[in-house]
C-alpha cells in the first residue's frame, strides 16, 4: 500500500463568486499536485462560501454549483483529487411550508472529486443551530456515515459539527475509517484556537485515529474565520498546524497507520495579538470584498478612535485611510495635539474641521422649536451629529467608508449617539469591551509606537461638556465590563450579580441601560465578532419587552 499525501487548504474566499471559488480551488490544487499531493481538502461549503444564508434559497443556486463541480472535475481529472464542500438537493426540494412559500431542502455536503467525477459524498449529519449558525433553516441532516476507499486507504469524511458529536464520529469509525478528514467553516472568537486544538488532540488519542482538520480563513461580514488547519496522529500529537488568519496549505503523509508532516506546528499566538489580528483581517476583508477604495474616521484624540485608526492602517495601508479631527468648544488642546501626532506617525491623510459653526447653526434653527429650557444632552448630541454629517458628506464625495469608533461597552449601555458617532458603515470595535480597548492599544504599541501614551493613560472622555469624563455617566470600566459580562455573557440575573458583590444600584442601572438601548444596537454598523457573545448573531432579544426593566 502506497503512502497518501494530503494537503489541507485554507485559502481566502469570496462568498457567492463561484467563478473565483472554482478558479482559486483549481489553482491551489494544481500547485499542491506539483508538490506531490494525491488529495487536497478544502473547507465546508467552499463553493458558495460560508455562510451563504438566504442565497441558498436562490433558484439558480444548484445549477451554478453543478457547473462549478463539473468544471473542477474536468480540469483536475488528471491532476489530483479534492475534497470540497457544497450544497446538494434533498428529496423534498419543492416542498411547500404551511404559508405556501417554497423552501428548498438541501444537504450540506462534502464531495470527493477524483478522476473526472464525484466518487463519494458525505451529507453533514450534525446541523448546529446556535450562536452564529442557522443550519436547520437551510439543510436537512444526513443519516449515515461516509467512509470511502481512496488509493487503498479508508477515509472517514466529516463536515465541521460532525466531528464534535461523539455518535457521528463513532459511526464513522465503526464503518471502517482509518483516517478522519474534516472540512470546516468554524468562526473565530478569542481563544477558540486553543479549545479546538485541545479537543482534537484528545479525540485522536481517545479513538486512536489520525485526524485532519481543514478550516476556512478570512472575514465575512461580522464573522472571521481563523484558519488554524491542523493534523493529529493517532497518539494525539499535533504533526502540523497552520497559523491564524492567513492562507496556507499544509502537507501531510499517511502510510495506513502513521500520519506525518514536514510543515511544522505554528507558534501559539499572543493572547492580545490574536484579537488584534482578527480585527485587522475582519476590517481588511469587509472593505476589500465590498469594493470600497478606503475608509475615513473621526479621530478625537481618545483611545477608541486611536485604536480604530491603528487597525485600519494595518488592514489597508496609510494611503487608503483618512482621519478627521472635528473640535468643538470643549475639545482640549491635548486631544488636538494627540490626534495630530498619531495621524502624523501613521502617515494618514489628516484634516481638522471645527464644528462650532454647524452646531450653532443647528441651535439657531432650533431655537424657536426648543424654547428656553436647558439644552443638556440635546446640545451634546448635536455635536456628535454634526460630526456624523461631515464624515458622511466626505464619504459620499470620495467613496471612502466611514468607520465608527464606539466599543462594545458603550454599545451595551447606549452610551452613543444615533446618527452621530454611530453614523457609518463598519464598527471595528463593535465587539471589543472597553477594558480590552486599553489592552489592545498597549499591545499594538509593542509592534511599534503608533498610539500616543497619553491617549492610553488619560481618563476617557467624550468631551461633549466642560470637564466631562465617562465616569460621570457610567461606572468605572472594569466594574462596568464585569457587570456586562455577567449579565450578557453568563446570562445571570440582577440578583445573582448583586449577590456576587456588585453594588446594587450600579447593577440595576447598568441592566436598565442595556435593556433600553436595544433599539440603538439594531441600527449600529456591523463589526467583527471576536467574543462568543457578540451583539451580532449571538444575542437576539426583542426591542419591545419588559424583562428586567424594573
Amino acid at each position: 500500500m502506497s503512502n497518501l499525501t494530503i494537503h489541507l487548504a485554507q485559502p481566502e474566499f469570496r462568498l457567492g463568486n463561484l467563478e473565483f471559488q472554482a478558479t482559486h480551488l483549481i489553482e491551489i490544487a494544481t500547485a499542491a499536485a506539483a508538490d506531490g499531493a494525491d488529495l487536497v481538502v478544502f473547507p465546508e461549503l467552499w463553493l458558495p462560501g460560508y455562510p451563504a444564508q438566504d442565497l441558498l434559497y436562490r433558484a439558480d443556486l444548484l445549477p451554478r454549483i453543478q457547473q462549478a463541480i463539473d468544471r473542477i472535475a474536468r480540469e483536475l481529472a488528471s491532476v489530483t483529487a479534492v475534497v470540497v464542500g457544497y450544497p446538494r438537493p434533498a428529496p423534498a426540494l419543492a416542498a411547500q411550508d404551511p404559508e405556501g412559500y417554497a423552501r428548498p431542502n438541501l444537504y450540506n455536503v462534502i464531495g470527493l472529486i477524483a478522476g473526472g467525477e464525484v466518487v463519494a459524498e458525505h451529507r453533514k449529519r450534525a446541523l448546529p443551530n446556535y450562536e452564529v449558525f442557522d443550519e436547520r433553516r437551510y439543510f436537512q441532516p444526513g443519516d449515515s456515515a461516509t467512509v470511502v476507499n481512496f488509493k487503498g486507504h479508508n477515509l472517514g469524511l466529516l463536515v465541521c459539527e460532525d466531528i464534535w458529536v461523539e455518535s457521528v464520529l463513532n459511526d464513522t469509525l465503526a464503518a471502517g475509517a482509518e483516517l478522519i478528514v474534516a472540512a470546516n467553516a468554524s468562526p473565530y472568537h478569542r481563544g477558540k484556537w486553543q479549545q479546538r486544538g485541545s479537543a482534537l488532540s484528545a479525540m485522536a488519542k481517545a479513538h486512536g485515529v489520525p485526524i485532519l482538520y481543514a478550516n476556512a480563513v478570512g472575514g465575512q461580514d461580522d464573522l472571521i474565520f481563523d484558519g488554524d488547519s491542523q493534523a493529529y496522529d493517532a497518539t494525539g500529537r499535533c504533526v502540523a498546524r497552520a497559523g491564524l488568519f492567513e492562507p496556507a496549505c499544509l502537507m501531510t503523509v499517511f502510510d495506513g497507520k502513521q500520519l506525518t508532516s514536514n510543515d511544522g506546528v505554528a507558534d501559539a499566538p499572543d493572547s492580545w495579538g490574536e484579537v488584534y489580528d482578527a480585527l485587522v483581517v475582519g476590517t481588511r476583508d469587509y472593505i476589500n470584498k465590498n469594493g470600497f477604495p478606503g475608509v475615513i474616521l473621526g479621530l478625537s484624540g481618545g483611545i477608541d478612535s486611536a485604536l480604530t485608526l491603528a487597525v485600519a492602517v494595518d488592514a489597508l495601508g496609510a494611503d487608503r485611510v483618512g482621519a478627521v479631527m472635528m473640535p468643538f468648544d470643549y475639545t482640549s488642546d491635548i486631544s488636538k495635539h494627540d490626534a495630530a501626532e498619531q495621524a502624523r506617525t501613521q502617515g494618514v491623510d489628516y484634516q481638522s474641521l471645527p464644528i462650532s459653526g454647524p452646531v450653532n447653526a443647528f441651535l439657531d434653527t432650533l431655537s424657536g422649536a426648543l424654547g428656553d429650557g436647558p439644552l443638556g444632552t440635546t446640545q451634546e448630541n448635536l455635536q456628535s451629529r454634526s460630526r456624523g454629517v461631515l464624515l458622511m458628506a466626505m464619504s459620499n464625495f470620495g467613496g471612502r467608508l466611514v468607520l465608527t469608533t464606539g466599543n462594545k461597552s458603550e454599545l451595551a449601555v447606549g452610551y452613543a449617539t444615533l446618527y452621530g458617532d454611530m453614523a457609518g458603515g463598519y464598527n471595528v470595535l463593535r465587539d471589543v469591551p472597553k477594558t480590552w480597548v486599553f489592552e489592545l492599544s498597549k499591545y499594538r504599541n509593542t509592534r511599534g509606537q503608533v498610539i500616543p501614551e497619553r491617549v492610553i493613560t488619560r481618563p476617557p472622555s467624550a468631551e461633549l461638556a466642560p470637564d466631562q469624563v465617562d465616569t460621570d455617566s457610567l461606572p468605572d470600566y472594569p466594574v462596568l465590563d464585569a457587570i456586562l459580562a455577567a449579565y450578557l455573557d453568563e446570562q445571570q440575573s440582577q440578583q445573582q450579580i448583586i449577590d456576587a458583590g456588585f453594588d446594587e444600584a450600579e447593577v440595576r442601572r447598568v441592566v436598565r441601560l442595556v435593556n433600553i438601548a436595544e433599539y440603538k444596537r439594531r441600527q449600529g454598523a456591523p463589526g467583527p465578532r471576536i467574543t462568543p457573545r457578540s451583539f451580532n448573531y449571538d444575542r437576539r432579544v426583542p426591542i419591545t419587552q419588559g424583562w428586567d426593566r424594573a
